[in-house]
Parts: C-alpha cells; structure tokens; sequence
C-alpha cells in the first residue's frame, strides 16, 4: 500500500506541474547568442518582430557591464536616443533580467554615447496573455541573477520554457523513483 500511495503523490505532483507550467512565461536572451552589444551591427529591431512576448514573459539582457547598460526609457527618448531625464529603469550588471508584466511597447536602449545611435535599442512590444486572468501589475519585474547565463544554442530562437524542463525532466525523475 506505502508504494501505491506514494506513487498516487508523484502522479498528482506531476499534474500539478503540468498545470503550473502556463502560469510562467518564455524567457527570450535580447539578440540571442550575440547577446547585448554594438558589435557586428545586430538589428534588435528584426530580432523583436521575431518574439510573441507576452506579459509574464522575461527578457534577458546579457552585456559587458564595462562597456554597456540597460535603460528603459519613454517612447521619445527611445526615438530619439536621447535621454533627457531620469530613465524608467536603469542596469548594469551585465546580466539583467526584467519579467514582462504589462501589456504595450517597453522601450530599451543602452545609455553609453552613441551606441544607441548604432542600434542598440529595442522595442519590446508585448500583447494579452490569454492565461493571465488577473490585473496587470507594474510594468515590469526586475531580477538580477547572480550567475551568469550560459550562451543559448542557436536553434532554440533565444527561448526558454519552465514547460521543456517539466516535460523532458520530471518523468525521467519518475521512472527512476517509481520504477
């Protein structure tokens, strides 16, 4: 009886987890492998029109701290790339993690002279998030890792999913418990 109630737990944990997994949201790494830079004339821009971001997604910013920053700042200043007062939000940790939690444009540009001229800015536009039932909260999360991230391989699109790691994880941990 102890091996068929504990096996009854691992199921339901299972299920939970399953269920869980739309509660969280894609994490995409800005430029992908290339990361936050000036180098090699990445377009931000064609890498945002590539993204379904939705609210609760997270967005990466992954930069030598020596050399860039991250500012989230007004539509005009984005624009213009020119700050002129204090921006939304301000990093420079080189490795800068920002959850999504409102819906519309989320400006970002890196704050060194001259480099958002070159093209380090993008747009993050994020539209309804069909699971998000309630109120939106402030318009974003800030969460600064204290490792470093690993570069992504290529053919992942610079996405993440809680829902990889649950489906692909998780019941290889079962079998070996269960069985």
């Amino acid at each position: 009886m102890g091996k068929s109630v504990c096996s009854a737990v691992v199921l339901l944990s299972i299920a939970f987890l399953q269920l869980s997994v739309v509660c969280y949201g894609a994490v995409y790494f800005v430029g992908d492998k290339t990361g936050w830079t000036t180098l090699g004339n990445y377009d931000y821009k064609a890498w945002a029109a590539t993204k379904n971001f939705q609210v609760g997604d997270v967005i990466t910013f992954v930069y030598h701290s020596e050399i860039h920053n991250v500012l989230q700042v007004t539509e005009p200043e984005y624009t213009s790339c020119n700050v002129t007062k204090k921006p939304i939000l301000s990093f420079a940790t080189g490795n800068d993690s920002i959850t999504l939690t409102t819906n519309g444009h989320h400006y970002f540009l890196c704050g060194v002279s001259g480099h958002c001229q070159k093209g380090q800015k993008v747009d993050v536009n994020v539209g309804a998030n069909s699971h998000n039932g309630s109120a939106p909260s402030p318009s974003v999360n800030v969460t600064n890792p204290s490792t470093p991230v690993s570069p992504l391989s290529p053919n992942n699109g610079g996405k993440l999913s809680l829902g990889w790691f649950v489906r692909m994880v998780v019941p290889a941990g079962v079998v070996m418990f269960v069985g």
